[in-house]
């Protein structure tokens, strides 16, 4: 992707989207407490781009300050979208998933893995299905 790439994204009920410009920095996998709570996730893909590279072209996302840094999300549908932190002034953080096309930004490290759940590192065991997991089945 070039510099001058756009890249599109928004919430789940499509009530808010946004562009960011550029090239994307980085991406991490954060474990982080704060980030699995805000998002009700095991842990939390973040797109780092430079600053200012964002703008809200439908909605206006809600704020909720914590730690001294600042989360955006849907009011509507609580999809988060947005990650500010001032001790970090050269990038914003935009939920990977949040964009139209998560799979062009893999995550190139993780982050935060002193929080992390212990049941993460076994997730690779568990069985995959490509749709909706098969019903418990009853005990005999």
């Amino acid at each position: 992707m070039s510099e001058d790439s756009i890249h599109a994204g928004g919430c789940l009920c499509g009530a808010i989207r946004y562009e960011v410009s550029g090239l994307a920095l980085q991406t991490s996998f954060c474990h982080c407490e704060d980030c699995r709570k805000a998002s009700g996730a095991p842990a939390a893909a973040w797109t780092f781009f430079p600053p200012d590279s964002l703008r809200w072209t439908k909605g206006a996302p809600r704020k909720v300050c914590f730690a001294e840094r600042i989360r955006f999300f849907c009011g509507d549908c609580g999809s988060p979208l947005l990650f500010v932190d001032p001790a970090l002034p050269e990038f914003t953080e935009v939920n990977t998933c949040s964009l139209d096309h998560p799979e062009n930004f893999p995550p190139v490290d993780q982050c935060w893995m002193a929080d992390a759940l212990p049941w993460m590192s076994s997730l690779g065991e568990l069985p995959r299905f490509d749709s909706t997991s098969p019903p418990p089945q009853p005990e005999r």
